[in-house]
């Protein structure tokens, strides 16, 4: 505020300098939707490691081609996981109606999402508490494959109350806080009876006798099914949900499984897709396409049952999903081992694989570098299908990217272009940094401009918004984020009584032009050797 003048001597007023900091988002959050064996159903969920992964969603399964690619996102150096659990049909939570001393109904536990695995839940009861009067409430959730049986997850509530007014209100207290069980009072107001005297001590005893599953089979738990392909799709809008948070990558692994008639439903596939392009266009997000198990080759050899990468991706395209410069897909598939099956190869899809390269990437070196080279290695995988020079020669002009193998730097990422990158379509978005790099920048304005609404809507604001984002782009510019040798060459930012009219004022619109030079990858190394013969010394 303005220095209030009293006596002749010298004042110190601090001027806001109108520097409003542009920081770069994230670029590799990656979204998977698909079945998963239990965890919050359609909300999505983050996950910031395999072992979080495991306690919310279950482990592998499977049924869900995405658990293995969640796996392998963070094996390959994936940070950020936001899963979307869907699943067809009618998924029901295991429930138990726990009755009093007088075998009269009191409380009904319900598992806190549907699927068979709250099947492995057990409650236990006791009354040793102070005051009297009150019971203690365990849960667990137990794991009866393992030899012996272990307790996976459990929680402990003690003094709790079945009176709506105390402060120990068991539906109040356990409800806040659980991630296994929902409680419901059925309006008794009377304590279930106990399963045990002391249900605390034996807590970590799956042994113990001192618990009641929470299997019903008046209630049977039921997992649903494998996604459909309305499934999926409605599960991709549950990404809507994430604001104020972003995705960047998107992966449906489940999508290429979809089938019709028990035959593979290229039509519901392309669909799918189609759909998950034009979503991830509105989020300025990145989608990574999948081929499904079947395509087990460059180009078909005649055989149905062996359908080649370009066949595939040509029926892709007459099915309605056009080249989309916001997408990626890569071949062949990929084999790990599987825990599940004592360790045998499993063909897996290669987009959870190539997120965690991407994020990987990012970090190393920044989004504008392409996520393949040698550092772009394949850990934890092997490819489902070798290729060579020309077969990586005949996909890579169509846009498809090739997984390679070499015998000095093992299996790697070997393309670096989007769907819409075929040589014929000459597309200025043919590359994933260069695309991926403008999404970036987008959504990073985006977000770092939200100050500018509502502002007044003249000179000063139009200088304030060039510094601001000048200040951002030069900082990439000092990362290597842009080609030039001169911030000149490299980028520009206009914003003045040119890019924003009256007309634009009366209409409350202020326009920002922001240009850039981008990197492209060096694709191809041309090596020039010339042969000196019979040159003079000098």
């Amino acid at each position: 505020m303005p220095v209030l003048t009293s006596y002749p001597g010298v004042y110190v007023e601090e001027i806001p300098s109108g520097v409003h900091n542009i920081v770069g988002v994230s670029t590799s959050s990656t979204a998977f939707v698909d079945f998963f064996p239990q965890g919050p159903m359609g909300v999505p969920t983050q996950v910031n490691n395999f072992t979080q992964f495991q306690t919310i969603f279950g482990n592998l399964d499977q049924r869900s081609e995405a658990s293995y690619g969640v796996m392998q996102f963070f094996l390959n150096g994936g940070q950020i996981a936001w899963i979307v659990r869907v699943a067809a049909g009618s998924p029901e939570p295991a429930q138990l109606t726990l009755d009093d001393t007088s075998a009269a109904a009191t409380l009904t536990v319900t598992a806190s999402s549907p699927g068979v695995w709250g099947n492995n839940l057990q409650i236990g009861i006791d009354y040793n508490t102070k005051p009297a009067g009150l019971f203690n409430l365990v849960i667990r959730q137990v794991d009866v494959i393992s030899k012996p049986t272990q307790v996976l997850n459990s929680e402990v509530y003690r003094n709790l109350s079945m009176t709506a007014s105390s402060a120990n209100y068991a539906i109040g207290v356990v409800n806040a806080v659980s991630a296994l069980v929902q409680l419901t009072d059925l309006g008794t107001g009377t304590l279930p009876a106990t399963t045990g005297t002391d249900v605390i001590s034996p807590l970590s005893n799956p042994a113990s006798t001192s618990y009641t599953a929470v299997a019903d089979a008046a209630h049977p738990a039921n997992d649903g099914t494998v996604p459909d392909a309305p499934t999926l799709e409605n599960g991709i809008l549950t990404l809507d949900r994430l604001d104020p948070f972003i995705f960047n990558l998107l992966c449906l692994p489940a999508a290429v499984n979809l089938t019709s008639g028990g035959a593979p439903d290229a039509a519901g596939i392309a669909g799918v897709y189609a759909n998950a392009a034009a979503f991830c266009a509105t989020k300025r997000a990145f989608l990574l396409v999948d081929i499904p198990a079947a395509v087990s080759a460059v180009s078909s050899a005649g055989s149905a049952a062996t359908p080649g990468v370009v066949n595939w991706v040509e029926a892709l395209g007459s099915n309605g999903y056009d080249p989309d410069a916001n997408s990626a897909i890569y071949f062949p598939r990929l084999q790990i081992p599987d825990p599940l099956n004592q360790g045998r190869l499993r063909n897996v899809a290669a987009s959870g694989t190539m997120a965690g390269i991407y994020a990987t990437t990012d970090a190393n070196r920044g989004v504008w570098k392409s996520p393949a080279g040698i550092d772009a290695q394949v850990q934890g995988a092997s490819l489902a299908y070798v290729m060579n020079d020309t077969d990586s020669g005949t996909i890579n002009p169509l846009g498809i990217n090739g997984l390679r193998n070499f015998k000095t730097y093992g299996n790697v990422s070997w393309g670096a272009r989007t769907m819409q990158g075929a040589d014929q379509l000459t597309s200025q978005w043919a590359y994933v940094a260069v695309r991926r790099t403008a999404l970036y920048l987008e959504e990073s304005l985006f977000e770092g401009l939200k100050w500018v609404v509502f502002e007044p809507n003249d000179t000063p604001l139009w200088s304030q918004i060039r510094l601001n984002v000048t200040s951002f782009m030069q900082t990439l510019f000092r990362q290597g984020a842009f080609q030039g040798s001169s911030a000149a060459s490299a980028y520009f930012v206009k914003c003045d009584s040119e890019t924003t009219t009256q007309t634009d004022i009366n209409s409350g619109v202020v326009n920002i032009l922001v240009g850039f030079a981008p990197l492209q990858p060096a694709e191809f190394v041309v090596l020039q050797i010339q042969q000196m013969a019979g040159q003079a010394g000098s």
